[in-house]
């Protein structure tokens, strides 16, 4: 063996090591529990009241972070909000939370309404997001939580017609 087989040879080496490092760490983000408290959460609805996060326990549901600034986020609103009208009488509820001032969430939903139960998460809401896997606190996010509380997946960035099918090709 010459020295550039060895050396070719560690880099690959190092590639597949480094691959298998990324593979794994994916799986232990989507592996993270549901925060502590993760049901005592409760947020403000735009046009009033409050929506309470314990009364969705039990249920598959689809939790999205936006915000009317992302352009991504606004873009596949009206994609989950179809799939939480054809969903929910199966018990699938999609909830957007909006990081984002109350103003602009408000006059966003008069133009634009949506069936899906909003919260105004504020800016804290890019904090609930962190616990829930988002490190980066990017957007849009969205996290599935099946019926008895697991996380079956986490995607940060805009969600494409695929990723919706995916979560009712497996029992919620």
């Amino acid at each position: 063996m010459n020295r550039r087989t060895v050396l070719i040879g560690g880099v690959a080496g190092a590639a597949a090591l480094a691959g298998a490092g990324v593979a794994w760490w994916r799986l232990r983000i989507e592996e993270l529990p549901l925060p502590a408290g993760f049901w005592d959460s409760r947020f403000e609805r735009p046009e009033g009241g409050e929506l309470v996060l314990a009364s969705l326990r039990g249920k598959p549901m689809v939790l999205n972070f936006w915000a009317t600034w992302c352009a991504p986020c606004v873009t596949e609103l009206p994609l989950l909000d179809r799939f939480h009208r054809e969903q929910n009488p199966r018990g699938w509820t999609v909830v957007g939370l909006a990081v984002d001032s109350p103003t602009p969430v408000r006059e966003f939903l008069r133009q634009r309404p949506l069936a899906l139960p909003v919260g105004l998460a504020g800016l804290e809401g890019v904090e609930f997001g962190r616990l829930l896997g988002n490190t980066q606190g990017g957007l849009p996010f969205t996290v599935v939580i099946d019926a008895s509380g697991q996380v079956r997946s986490r995607k940060l960035g805009a969600l494409k017609p695929a990723d919706i099918e995916a979560w009712t090709a497996t029992p919620a």
